[in-house]
């Protein structure tokens, strides 16, 4: 609906965003053809003189790359990156992120290489084709703190490099939000649960609202469908009423501000979803208790005409105490910039209005992406000013990558500081300047935010002029001054507990792990020697300089006396970093031979020449070899007891397997000369201390129950299981392969015998090739 240049936009208008359906059958999807046309529609209303050749061409090559390929709604793929590319040509990036948008899956899912889109589309859109491929593979719900943590790592690693990557990436998460109703539920709320803690809180650290606010209301939909479903259909209910509502406040607000003679754009708006999901919780209210759903903006040409124009409807209107906050003169981390202030209308109903300059809504609406340093203006010149500003909390957490070696630690920092949800506090320095801190925040965190060393020596704190305790809860406006000592003893683990501040914590965790960083390296050394002396493991055999390294890289470690120092207060455990050593020192001592010497030394023993017989260290005895290297097949994991045979593999010595192996029955008759005869010693056929690991497949009826009782008879029987895959057939057959670890033969029938008797277990065989 529009009036006088002024817009309302209707809850309904919320739920359609950018002419795409969040519900869509697989049936109503629009033809390519049509979307990229619009995509070069948008392209040009924002570059007009742009040379669009290099868009056509990577349009075609997408094209006809995923042309075999289907979107589980059924639509043809290529629809997906132009999608994305439409996301981004609203954000008006410059043509190389429209065109790694389109190529964005082309390395990944079809046979185009990095290499070849470098050739045919030049270094820079390559690299942010490879970037975003990168990301896609990252796993955010690793089970493994330490994975989850590294794959961060190089998520705010590639952001670093090239911060198109990431915004491809936002581009490319929204679409697949919008199209999420295709997935399995639990797929569904993985990929909620993943945009909601860490793609949602990047868009608005980067201040792009625009794609923000719609990755929230989408990941609410599908994590809290029935509280989702509730609000739309309340929301709707008094759709009507709400109109009525906007539209007189409008009315009125634009009547006085012409009247002003303001130049004005003014629009109104329902505040979205998940907006008012999260007032509803953090007030423990109930939708009809959250008055303020309503927002007026309004949206000027200069600075001063936003503060005449809030002079303006602070004499229309009255403003709530308390409730009015100037972004302009204290703008956000993320540089958003406006005034908020919240009125009683007319009716007694309370709303919120907000004023602000035509850039800063251009900046609150496509934050990093308005102004950034790849961006071409019209004239051909790029833009390199304030963009930076907005990525000195990226760079903040770069050096937390440097500074930490603790993964649980980095990634705690890094969702504390992602939580977007708090109010900040703005304070003053005795000089005037301002800190923007988290809600809650006390002294401590403010003297960190100066300088580590004058939160390490502070020893009290004034504000306003009047001596405070450190616990001190810091309010808008506050003048504070620290007190330091040269005397003191650094900062306190009770302070851990006080402050607010990412950026606090993390300094205070530095200064504890600086000072006790001699003790606990001594006490790391001790755990270690200790450790190998119970085990008669020689430490000193281990400590060579390739292992070390290798375990230092493993850890993200950049000295020994690092991985010492770990040990010492926790962070890792002695035999953790002993047995990756003796890993290392297996791979060292496990001599290769060349394939030459191998087939020179059968071809001696098939020609009845006395034979050599030489045990490895895995227990075979292989005729015709010294010093061999033997690996277990995995097709048919031999166990002592089996017989078997050993097959020379190209420069990975000998490989062996069982004699009824499927890929040693079929072997191929020009590779048969590479067969060599293989046993089991003697006493490693009588060991019952060394493990093997086995497979086999169990064949049963598909019924409630099965794998439950099959781990309870493994269970109880000791047996260590290390793998199991169940696939179920339509007539209610289910194969399980279960992988684990026995000490021969014999043990595996025993296990199988018990097996057997479980009901409904038609079969089990050993599974070979």
């Amino acid at each position: 609906m529009e009036s006088n240049g002024n817009v309302i936009q209707s809850a309904d208008e919320e739920v359609v965003k950018n002419g795409y359906e969040l519900e869509k059958s697989p049936a109503s999807f629009t033809d390519p053809e049509i979307l990229y046309k619009e995509l070069i529609t948008k392209i040009k209303s924002y570059h007009p003189s742009a040379d669009l050749s290099m868009v056509d061409k990577a349009y075609h090559l997408a094209y006809n790359a995923h042309k075999d390929q289907k979107r589980k709604s059924g639509e043809p793929y290529i629809i997906h990156p132009i999608c994305v590319c439409i996301i981004l040509a609203e954000l008006e990036l410059d043509k190389e992120t429209i065109v790694a948008g389109l190529l964005h899956d082309v390395v990944e899912d079809t046979v185009y290489t990095t290499e070849e889109i470098t050739e045919m589309f030049g270094e820079e859109v390559a690299l942010l084709v490879d970037g975003v491929t990168k990301l896609t593979q990252i796993n955010y719900s690793a089970d493994k703190l330490e994975v989850q943590a590294e794959n961060l790592r190089k998520m705010f690693l590639a952001m670093a490099k090239d911060i198109r990557v990431i915004l491809i990436k936002l581009a490319d998460r929204l679409h697949n939000m919008r199209t999420l109703q295709y997935m399995r539920p639990e797929k569904q709320k993985e990929k909620a649960r993943e945009t909601m803690d860490i793609y949602a809180p990047i868009a608005q650290r980067l201040g792009i609202s625009k794609i923000k606010i719609e990755l929230d209301d989408l990941s609410l939909k599908y994590l809290e469908p029935e509280v989702y479903k509730d609000l739309t259909e309340k929301i709707a209910a008094k759709k009507s009423d709400r109109e009525k509502f906007i539209k007189q406040i409008v009315e009125e607000v634009t009547t006085h501000i012409n009247n002003a003679g303001i130049k004005a754009k003014i629009d109104g708006r329902v505040k979205h979803f998940f907006s008012i999901y999260k007032k509803m919780v953090n007030q423990g209210k109930t939708l009809d208790q959250i008055y303020d759903l309503f927002a007026v903006r309004i949206i000027v040409d200069t600075v001063k005409d936003c503060y005449a124009a809030l002079g303006v409807i602070h004499e229309m209107y009255k403003p709530i105490p308390g409730r009015f906050k100037d972004y302009i003169a204290m703008p956000k981390a993320n540089m958003y910039q406006s005034l908020h202030t919240t009125l009683i209308g007319p009716t007694g109903q309370p709303f919120e209005i907000q004023i602000r300059t035509f850039e800063m809504h251009r900046t609150a609406e496509y934050g990093i992406a308005a102004h950034w340093k790849y961006k071409e203006g019209i004239d051909g010149t790029k833009t390199t000013n304030s963009e930076e500003e907005k990525l000195t909390w990226l760079r903040q957490i770069l050096e937390w990558q440097r500074d930490m070696s603790d993964n649980k630690e980095f990634l705690s920092l890094l969702k504390s500081d992602l939580d977007l949800f708090s109010e900040s506090v703005y304070c003053f320095t005795p000089s005037g300047d301002v800190k923007n801190l988290p809600n809650g925040s006390t002294p401590i965190d403010f003297a960190y935010s100066i300088h580590s060393a004058v939160g390490n020596k502070m020893v009290g704190a004034r504000v306003n002029g009047k001596l405070v305790t450190i616990d001190y809860v810091i309010k808008n406006g506050d003048r504070i001054e620290i007190i330091t000592s040269q005397n003191s003893r650094g900062p306190s683990r009770d302070w851990l507990n006080l402050v607010k501040s990412t950026q606090a914590k993390n300094k205070i965790n530095q200064w504890f792990k600086a000072e006790l960083k001699e003790e606990n390296i001594i006490r790391g050394k001790e755990m270690m020697v200790n450790y190998c002396k119970t085990k008669n493991i020689v430490l000193s055999d281990l400590l060579k300089a390739d292992y070390m390294d290798v375990c230092m890289r493993k850890y993200g470690f950049r000295d020994w006396d690092s991985v010492y120092a770990a040990v010492g207060h926790g962070g890792l455990k002695e035999s953790q970093i002993v047995n990756r050593l003796q890993e290392e020192q297996r791979k060292t001592q496990r001599k290769q031979i060349t394939e030459a010497k191998v087939l020179e030394t059968i071809t001696e023993a098939k020609e009845n020449r006395p034979p050599s017989v030489a045990k490895s260290k895995s227990g075979i005895i292989v005729e015709g070899i010294n010093d061999v290297a033997v690996r277990f097949s995995k097709c048919c994991s031999p166990v002592p007891g089996d017989e078997i045979v050993g097959f020379v593999t190209r420069g990975r010595g000998v490989s062996i397997h069982r004699t009824d192996c499927v890929n040693i029955i079929h072997l191929p008759e020009e590779d048969r000369k590479r067969l060599i005869e293989a046993e089991w010693s003697a006493a490693e056929a009588d060991s019952k201390n060394e493990l093997y690991e086995a497979e086999i497949r169990i064949y049963t009826t598909n019924r409630l129950g099965m794998i439950t009782d099959i781990s309870k008879t493994l269970s109880e029987n000791k047996i260590d299981v290390t793998s199991m895959n169940v696939r179920t057939s339509k007539q209610q057959k289910a194969t399980i392969t279960v992988g684990f670890e026995i000490n021969g033969v014999e043990h595996l029938k025993m296990v199988i015998k018990k097996l057997r008797k479980i009901e409904g277990v038609i079969d089990i065989e050993r599974a070979s090739g």
